[in-house]
């Protein structure tokens, strides 16, 4: 059941083995509940974010939008899937790339999409604000962190 419950979180947002694993040593380094840090952590990837913000369709394309460079952090271009976002940070679409007919069509279609608390999303400029990092409450993925954690203390 624990397995089943980590290989399942690994799945809902696209990492390996050893990168979830270095996650949760991470967030049992930080305060507060591990299997809450988790998630937070695998929240705020950069390319989870652009999901949330609904950039993209599925985390797997987000994946592949950050990794193709077509987004800027704080001004600088980024391509890092993994790069974690923190509270204040700003992403935006870069210049060369907002003139693609992928991001043209996504101006007409992205008022219609919910975007979470803890992220701000200008419409207009398409550009986001990381406002603070994510509660559990804001996080709708159906993962028993709690069963992850205790998969990982065995161990």
């Amino acid at each position: 059941m624990q397995l089943r419950e980590k290989q399942k979180a690994r799945r809902i947002y696209g990492v390996f083995e050893r990168q979830f694993s270095r996650y949760f040593r991470k967030a049992t380094r930080q305060v507060g509940l591990t299997g809450a840090n988790l998630l937070v952590l695998l929240e705020t990837r950069m390319d989870n974010v652009i999901y949330r913000l609904g950039l993209a369709d599925s985390r797997a394309q987000a994946r592949q939008l950050v990794s193709h460079g077509h987004f800027m952090l704080n001004g600088r271009k980024i391509d890092v899937p993994s790069a974690l976002v923190k509270p204040g940070d700003v992403i935006t679409i870069r210049p060369e790339s907002a003139g693609r007919t992928y991001f043209k069509q996504l101006r007409q279609d992205i008022d219609d999409r919910r975007v979470p608390a803890w992220l701000a999303l200008d419409v207009k400029n398409l550009s986001a604000t990381v406002k603070n990092f994510p509660a559990r409450e804001d996080m709708d993925v159906s993962i028993n962190e709690q069963l992850v954690v205790e998969y990982y203390s065995r161990r």
